[in-house]
């Protein structure tokens, strides 16, 4: 293993831009849009308190979309050359050629500037399996007798670029390090950390076994609880997922021309507790991503949610138009049924500790965090899903004892109108690469649980 690398080379802008512009000279007389995607990364999974799998991949691929009379498709290859591209470019128009007419396509992006942005770490690029395993080594190391850690470490990087017949092109490089952590052992009790980072050196791996094993010491002989509404302190990662479901059900600009957003019509009106706020910025820091979106639009800051007021959502080309707005840069790889989505959701720290939070709960749990959730009703912002690895019931202020999960059923937006109290740490929480959150914890007043497990 020590002999073993992981370098792989980005292509660059300049190799790139060669590349997407045999597919715009591939279909002439056409509107042609080409997106280039290039990402590589290592993988090393541990269970049991060692390391079972180290992976590496590489994969790169481009789509090609092509506009012909109205009529569009999309061609996508693996044959990364000019070549490769321009008979992509030939099979679109094909396609075009037979598609019936878009009536609603917005056009291609226009040329313009996409901002600076910094989120290529070359030394987390070319992470090797044998660093990988020593930063696995230090988070088992923290476990302690009796319990065992799993969990996975992953690094890498990827590039992102764009050009279309309108004259724009775009170029980005962004790299990341994840991390779990699980620690489970004794008589019942479980902790879990993950944490991401732009760079591999951001991540403490001691520190984040450290605070796993803790929780899975502080977790032993968990008891039942019965379900019930209940404050609730939510960690980051459990927020994570409430933001991650709010995007997905509520700011979408397609969802919310067509009245299918939890959010439709709701424009001005208070939909969370003052102390909410959430944006959409692939600026913050620390923040993974390119700074233009998949049609080639430069990204900006979206403020969806103000001191608990909706503003709005965000769009992509198609979405804008239907709208009457513009797109603020949001646009998900074509062909994209499901409209414009935010990839770096940014909830406003407050001024709270989450010692705070657990001395000003009169009776209710801390949450480390939720597993297994899914939608009930989208147009209410209801979900549904389980506690998971590290749950405790707080009374009168102190932290009593851990409890068994419990699954919840709850309106996201009902639960943040009873936000008490904002942490001042943020964490960041990623679903695939090119998305990320960076959320606080929560002091909620009232929580739904509506079911209870037997651990």
């Amino acid at each position: 293993m020590p002999g073993v690398t992981e370098n792989v080379e980005p292509m660059g802008a300049e190799a790139a831009r060669r590349v997407l512009e045999g597919a715009l000279e591939g279909a002439p007389g056409a509107q042609v849009e080409a997106l280039l995607f290039h990402e590589w990364g290592g993988l090393t999974r541990f269970a049991d308190s060692a390391i079972h799998q180290s992976t590496f991949r590489e994969d790169a691929s481009l789509r090609v979309r092509v506009v012909r009379d109205g009529r569009v498709a999309v061609a996508s290859t693996n044959e990364l050359t000019p070549e490769g591209a321009a008979g992509a470019a030939r099979s679109a128009r094909e396609m075009a050629d037979v598609a019936s007419p878009d009536r609603m396509f917005p056009g291609l992006a226009p040329k313009a500037d996409a901002p600076a942005k910094d989120a290529f770490d070359e030394a987390t690029s070319t992470v090797t399996p044998a660093e990988r395993a020593e930063g696995v080594a230090a988070m088992i190391g923290q476990a302690g007798d009796g319990f065992r850690a799993a969990g996975s470490y992953e690094t890498g990087g990827a590039e992102i670029a764009l050009a279309n017949t309108e004259g724009q092109f775009c170029y980005g490089p962004t790299t990341q390090a994840s991390v779990t952590s699980l620690v489970s052992g004794g008589d019942g009790g479980a902790g879990y950390v993950e944490a991401w980072s732009v760079a591999a050196d951001g991540l403490d791996l001691e520190a984040i076994g450290g605070r796993a094993a803790q929780k899975a010491r502080d977790s032993q002989a968990p008891r039942d609880l019965d379900p019930g509404r209940y404050e609730v302190v939510l960690e980051p990662a459990a927020v994570a997922t409430l933001v991650a479901f709010l995007s997905w059900m509520g700011f979408g600009g397609r969802a919310l021309v067509e009245g299918r957003s939890c959010l439709s019509g709701k424009e001005g009106q208070r939909v969370a507790a003052p102390s909410i706020s959430i944006a959409d910025d692939v600026f913050a820091p620390g923040m993974p991503g390119a700074a233009f979106d998949f049609e080639g639009t430069p990204k900006r800051r979206v403020d969806m949610i103000s001191s608990g007021v909706f503003l709005g959502g965000v769009h992509d080309r198609r979405s804008a138009k239907q709208a009457g707005v513009e797109s603020t840069g949001h646009a998900l790889p074509a062909p994209n049924p499901e409209g414009a989505f935010p990839l770096n959701v940014v909830v406003a720290p407050g001024d709270a500790s989450i010692e705070d939070m657990v001395a000003s709960t009169k009776r209710g749990l801390l949450v480390t965090r939720f597993h297994y959730s899914n939608v009930v009703h989208p147009m209410e912002s209801v979900i549904t899903g389980m506690t998971r690895d590290g749950t405790w019931w707080i009374e009168d202020g102190e932290l009593r004892h851990p409890v068994k999960n419990l699954r919840f059923t709850q309106s996201i937006l009902e639960a943040l109108s009873g936000t008490e109290l904002v942490g001042r740490e943020t964490e960041l929480a990623s679903e695939f690469f090119f998305s990320a959150s960076r959320v606080p914890a929560l002091k909620l007043s009232s929580f739904q649980f509506t079911g209870r497990s037997d651990h």
